[in-house]
């Protein structure tokens, strides 16, 4: 009955279509599928994939708005969204925005006025946490793809928004879940999700990536996060008992690479979070694969081809953010890269995965093809890693900051919120920089006899603000600029005509240089900037979007910069252009 109410409601919406298209043309008349060829090299104007490409770079070519005359855009239209987190970014192509809400709500809109084409409401059961959030969708074909709070994968006509197919993925009595889009990988949707202690029994059987055919929905692999019991990998968890063994999930979007067949995941701590809970102390050096990693995985059988575990994490450092796929000359400046794989031969070209994958604000240069360390530097303060293996990437933690039993405190750098959290970086291949929102971060850590608190954070000592935008070389891994915000700064996206997009949780929603970081133009919006922009266009018109409202970490972020009371407006997107 629930799936049911779904597809009527989906009906309601045809009716809302077809009530709009008697009065102008049909939205959905130039609508074309979206093939795997068009995923792979998206047209310009539209946005198709979270991060707009497979890549990740989070890059529109689109230069209509540029540099010259961005001080002369202005807001063109703006929706409610409704209650919940607002974390999420929508798609667009052929004129049509496809946006997701919390609670697995999904809406068509007309691109250009924001007018409601079809909508798509999920009854979810009572059980299911209010603290899910809904960060992305994936389209192929004639669908769209949604990642369900019940555990489904869920295909819905693009045109209409009825339920075309839907796939369990893991039983609703047990608590593992996705708060992102899947990645379309050559008629494939590949996706990961997190997981905790309420996985059932055995935690580490509810931690997995999956594979699902396109077609018909179907199940091609599954990949766990945390290896079964005599799988390789499982002794790296020692004599921890297996009912311990629990999270390690990957919640955010994969990264591909065609070329290679290779998925890139990225993923979580273990819960508990120190490892004196379960694990004897001779053993806390142990790896605890697969957490706190990146994961090459074969897209095609889901066999692990490489990985390598960035930390071994003892304080909720999770690694599960974007992976950025370049091609690049690789000559990292000693100067300001402080690990460098004497391996290495500057000036030569490498097929890297690069950024900042995890918390700890560590900025890593990865050969993607083989998994090869090929240099690391900080960006913002931390103290959890004091040196990193030049040729292994393995990272050395210092005892003081390891907890091995009840009532200690330690004063940790980055916070649980992370020097780099949830909002996503972007790379533009004009500079051939990465640019980052970090925050300058630290907490006061306690082991009770369940699991760390994490204390009230404070900003990083020496500091006075707590958001950046920090621009990285990927070439040099030297720093470009640094632009300061006061409050923590929200997710980004670089376009053709040299700007940077993006907001803080004070309102401020702001276009900067991409060569210097100079604000070029800002707008106060009525909520925190918790949404990914994106930017597009129809009908030769370029368009800039992002929605704005509370997410899961605003709180904790706020609380850090308390005199800054942004309140909120209510859910809303914005969209933004030049006048006509």
């Amino acid at each position: 009955m629930r799936h049911l109410k779904a597809l009527l409601l989906g009906s309601v919406s045809i009716a809302i279509m077809a009530g709009s298209a008697a009065a102008q043309d049909d939205p959905f008349a130039s609508f074309t599928p979206v093939t795997d060829e068009m995923l792979q090299n998206p047209p310009a104007e539209d946005w198709l994939s979270w991060r707009a490409t497979l890549n990740h770079w989070g890059y529109s070519p689109l230069d209509q708005i540029n540099r010259d005359n961005v001080d002369d855009i202005e807001m063109v239209w703006s929706r409610a969204i409704t209650e919940g987190f607002v974390e999420g970014a929508p798609l667009v192509h052929d004129g049509v925005m496809f946006v997701p809400h919390p609670a697995d709500v999904i809406q068509a809109l007309d691109a250009t006025n924001g007018d409601l084409l079809w909508e798509y409401r999920r009854e979810l059961p009572d059980d299911v946490p209010a603290i899910i959030v809904t960060r992305g969708l994936a389209i192929w074909e004639n669908l769209i793809l949604l990642q369900s709070k019940d555990n489904f994968l869920v295909a819905l006509d693009a045109t209409t928004g009825q339920l075309v197919w839907e796939t369990q993925i893991r039983s609703p009595d047990n608590w593992s879940w996705s708060t992102q889009g899947p990645i379309i990988a050559n008629g494939k949707a590949i996706s990961g999700r997190s997981c905790s202690q309420q996985n059932g029994p055995g935690g580490a059987e509810g931690c997995f990536l999956t594979a699902h055919d396109l077609a018909t929905g179907e199940e091609l692999w599954r990949f766990y996060t945390i290896p079964q019991q005599g799988q390789p990998g499982s002794e790296t968890w020692g004599d921890a008992p297996y009912e311990t063994w629990h999270h390690v999930g990957s919640w955010l979007t994969p990264s591909f690479d065609p070329e290679l067949n290779l998925v890139y995941f990225g993923t979580s701590v273990t819960s508990p979070y120190a490892k004196f809970y379960f694990a004897e102390p001779d053993e806390l050096d142990n790896e605890f694969l697969y957490q706190t990693s990146t994961l090459a995985i074969d897209a095609d059988t889901g066999e692990l081809v490489w990985y390598q575990q960035h930390i071994r994490d003892q304080w909720d450092l999770d690694h599960p953010f974007e992976r950025i796929l370049v091609d690049t000359v690789i000559a990292p400046n000693p100067d300001e890269v402080r690990w460098i794989n004497p391996n290495v031969t500057p000036g030569e070209e490498r097929q890297v995965l690069t950024g900042i994958p995890g918390k700890t604000g560590i900025f890593y240069s990865i050969d993607r093809a083989t998994g090869e360390f090929l240099w690391a530097r900080e960006t913002t303060y931390q103290n959890v890693i004091s040196d990193i293996d030049l040729t292994t990437g393995r990272a050395t933690h210092p005892i003081e900051t390891i907890p091995t039993e009840i009532g200690q405190q330690i004063f940790i750098c980055p916070a649980a919120n992370g020097g780099k959290g949830w909002h996503q970086g972007a790379f533009s291949p004009l500079t051939n920089t990465i640019y980052y929102p970090l925050h300058n971060s630290c907490m006061n850590t306690l082991t009770t006899d369940t699991d760390i608190q994490l204390n009230p954070r404070e900003i990083s000592p020496g500091e006075d603000h707590l958001g950046n935008v920090f621009a990285v070389n990927v070439e040099t891994g030297e720093t470009e600029w640094v632009f300061e915000t006061r409050a923590a700064h929200g997710s980004l996206v670089t376009t053709g005509g040299g700007l940077i997009f993006g907001g803080d949780l004070n309102r401020r929603f702001h276009a900067l240089d991409q060569e210097t970081g100079e604000v070029l133009w800002e707008v106060v919006l009525s909520s925190p900037v918790n949404g990914t922009p994106i930017s597009y266009a129809v009908d030769g018109r370029q368009y800039v979007a992002v929605s704005v409202g509370g997410a899961l970490n605003s709180a904790g972020l706020l609380g850090q910069t308390p005199e800054l009371r942004p309140g909120t407006g209510g859910n809303t997107l914005y969209v933004f252009a030049l006048d006509e």
